[in-house]
């Protein structure tokens, strides 16, 4: 999901800086929906003139993360003597887990410079990157959420705010996916399933490559029966099986559906209850869910406040299709992520 920006820059904003943090937010853009449960970090390595010589990203759980990435690719063109500035859309790890901390790694280069998009969100790990960094004589720098660092933080923000509110809460960040003829109608006219243009299909493919669940009913699976697989843009190679979320009060779907949606390469799970809805997906990792169902479950979610983003699509007339976005709290979405969505009000 590449992110067009504007030049962001500043007299505390170096011009260099700015590029390699859009550097690096398009490179861990790419890689939305393949990391969870960790958050998608980028990271780009500057030198003392500001060329950028390499941009890594994370590309899922169990893989070097975005910093780790950036190193070895220096490494091995034979440019890591030359690294000065590290930009980095999350601060660095500081522990242990299934890869060494990011800290560590980082103060063992030639870099002298940290520029950090946003501190670790996450209550469950000691965090301490920044800290660390300076102790190792290095001067770090955390984006200000004022003044000409603003507009890149927010961009830093969008791209993790399904992971920060999972590191809060265990439950993940559900975005509603509406599409509506002129009319405000969610009926499609007869023998179509859709009446949005192609360029949306797409949208609408790129935005389920980049969630880790689909949240549907069983009323719309008797209805459409909905593949909602990833096909019209490529999927994430190896990424961890999405989750398919069926809320049913019956518990009752159809078997035969069910066993397709498992050969799609879905993790089914059934939902009696809505209000049990974040829980059950939170367990099973799911960072950022999409809802493609019909106008009830939409109502329900309305409802009991089960939704962080809502995307409209809205089919003209003329056969151009016009979007708009709500966030039920604040302004940061990760729907921004996507260029044609990044500028998008509600």
């Amino acid at each position: 999901m590449p992110q067009a920006c504007n030049a962001i820059t500043g007299p505390d904003l170096p011009p260099a800086i700015a590029h390699g943090f859009r550097a690096a937010v398009d490179e861990a853009a790419r890689h939305v929906g393949a990391t969870a449960p960790n958050p998608p970090v980028g990271c780009a390595l500057l030198d003392r003139d500001g060329t950028i010589l390499a941009v890594g990203g994370h590309h899922r759980a169990g893989t070097p993360h975005a910093e780790i990435q950036a190193i070895n690719q220096c490494r091995a063109r034979g440019l890591l003597d030359r690294a000065h500035t590290a930009v980095v859309t999350l601060e660095p790890c500081n522990h242990t887990g299934r890869t060494g901390p990011c800290s560590h790694a980082l103060a063992a280069t030639p870099v002298r410079d940290v520029w950090i998009g946003l501190r670790d969100p996450n209550p469950h790990v000691a965090g301490g990157g920044a800290d660390y960094l300076r102790s190792q004589g290095r001067s770090v720098h955390v984006l200000q959420p004022t003044g000409p660092q603003a507009a890149l933080r927010a961009l830093c923000r969008s791209l993790l705010a399904p992971f920060a509110h999972f590191a809060r809460t265990g439950q993940p960040w559900i975005t509603v996916k509406q599409a509506v003829d002129a009319t405000g109608s969610m009926l499609p006219p007869p023998g179509r399933t859709t009446f949005t243009a192609a360029t949306s299909l797409d949208l609408a493919h790129r935005l389920r490559r980049a969630t880790d669940a689909v949240i549907t009913t069983g009323r719309t699976i008797r209805a459409d029966r909905p593949g909602l697989d990833v096909r019209r843009v490529p999927d994430h190679a190896g990424r961890a099986p999405r989750v398919l979320a069926i809320c049913t009060r019956t518990g009752e779907v159809d078997d035969a559906y069910l066993t397709a949606a498992r050969n799609r390469g879905f993790d089914v799970r059934l939902c009696t209850d809505i209000a049990a809805l974040p829980d059950l997906l939170g367990r099973a990792g799911v960072t950022w869910a999409m809802v493609e169902a019909g106008p009830a479950l939409l109502a329900e979610l309305r409802a009991h406040g089960l939704w962080h983003d809502w995307l409209t699509i809205t089919a003209g007339a003329d056969g151009t299709d016009h979007y708009g976005i709500r966030v039920r709290e604040g302004d940061v979405t990760p729907l921004h992520l996507l260029p044609e969505l990044s500028a998008v009000k509600e």
